[in-house]
């Protein structure tokens, strides 16, 4: 299979999960969306989670810092060096897009997604789960209802977070 074959389906595929993520757009779940995207902004909603585990933990302040340190190195990483492998243009034209209820405009290149890859490496750090990796994969899903990402973008962040949760797990939890 050629290179132009692939980039056409991958283009194929964003277009079809994009068509169906229009179907939901309403104020009540824009209200939702765009907020749980803003939340996830920097990490701080993972931030949040972990703090509030290691409270729940006797207060592991050793845990909560290297937990936190793993989220920036992987920020640095994939908003940095990945992002600026790719390159790719985001799938909505910025006059397009309304930026409320918090969203703030981006200034990275759109893949991979950088909210999915800190919201699948923080819940693989949290210890995975149903629970954790569904809010995950929520906080993924916004980006895409926001325009904000195509799917192949959110796809790849996951996989990309799940990946270095699993490296940096051992380091989180003190077995360097």
């Amino acid at each position: 299979m050629k290179l132009v074959d692939v980039v056409e389906r991958v283009a194929a595929f964003d277009a079809a999960v994009e068509r169906r993520f229009d179907r939901f757009h309403s104020p009540p779940v824009d209200a939702v969306a765009y907020r749980l995207s803003s939340a996830a902004d920097h990490s701080l909603l993972w931030h949040i989670c972990g703090a509030t585990r290691a409270l729940g933990n006797g207060g592991d302040l050793a845990w909560s810092l290297r937990y936190s340190l793993s989220l920036g190195a992987e920020s640095a990483l994939t908003n940095g060096a990945v992002k600026s492998l790719f390159r790719r243009i985001r799938p909505a034209d910025y006059t397009a897009i309304e930026f409320r209820h918090g969203l703030r405009r981006p200034i990275t290149s759109s893949f991979p997604s950088g909210h999915a890859t800190a919201a699948f490496c923080a819940a693989t750090l949290l210890g995975g789960g149903p629970a954790w990796y569904s809010a995950a994969s929520l906080v993924a899903a916004t980006r895409i209802y926001v325009r904000l990402h195509h799917a192949s973008d959110v796809l790849a962040g996951a996989a990309f977070g799940v990946g270095l949760g699993l490296a940096l797990r051992p380091f989180v939890n003190g077995r360097e």
